[in-house]
């Protein structure tokens, strides 16, 4: 369904080294099913993507996270790459925005290597999760049930394990992002 995140506002969390097709690829979907899509980076100006073995093209920010407040979102989606997950789990910024999420039962996307922010963010005790194969045991060792799935839901948390995923990771994230725009209705 082309409409069913209209209204819907997503922050996409990146920084420099963030894998291309997960920001792109992702952005898109979401972009399609109606929602409006914002980069959030530590930085202004724009965030260098890597193409699986290489740098690849660069994606303008919008908010850098100086100026972003969680709140002015609905859901938040983390793309992968190695180098991008690694830096923001660095930044107390990044990880008090992610946490932000979360505090509030915001709906939370995040493929490949993205959930290692997510541990630096304390996010990820008790849940369900999946991500690339080598992050496993540091998401098992932070207390997530870690399990080897196209794709994982658990409590507004979609998790997926690289970009061969992504399709399935897009159809659950549009599906979770677009549950959550209907309880918010349904209680608002």
């Amino acid at each position: 369904m082309p409409d069913e995140l209209n209204g819907i506002k997503i922050a996409i969390l990146a920084t420099d080294g963030f894998e291309q097709v997960e920001l792109t690829e992702t952005r898109q979907a979401l972009i399609d099913a109606g929602a409006e899509t914002v980069v959030v980076a530590p930085k202004d100006g724009s965030v260098k993507g890597w193409k699986f073995t290489d740098w690849g093209e660069s994606v303008d920010v919008d908010v850098t996270l100086d100026d972003a407040d969680a709140g002015d979102y609905d859901s938040l989606l983390l793309p992968g790459g190695v180098m991008n997950p690694d830096n923001l789990r660095r930044d107390e910024s990044a990880l008090a925005f992610v946490r932000a999420f979360f505090e509030v039962g915001k709906p939370v996307a995040a493929i490949c290597h993205a959930p290692w922010t997510l541990i630096d963010a304390q996010q990820v005790s008790g849940k369900r999760m999946t991500s690339f194969h080598t992050l496993q045991t540091d998401l098992k060792n932070a207390g997530s049930n870690w399990v080897n799935e196209e794709v994982v839901v658990d409590q507004g948390l979609v998790t997926s394990r690289s970009p061969d995923d992504i399709p399935a990771f897009n159809a659950k994230m549009v599906e979770e992002f677009a549950e959550s725009k209907h309880r918010a209705s349904a209680t608002g």
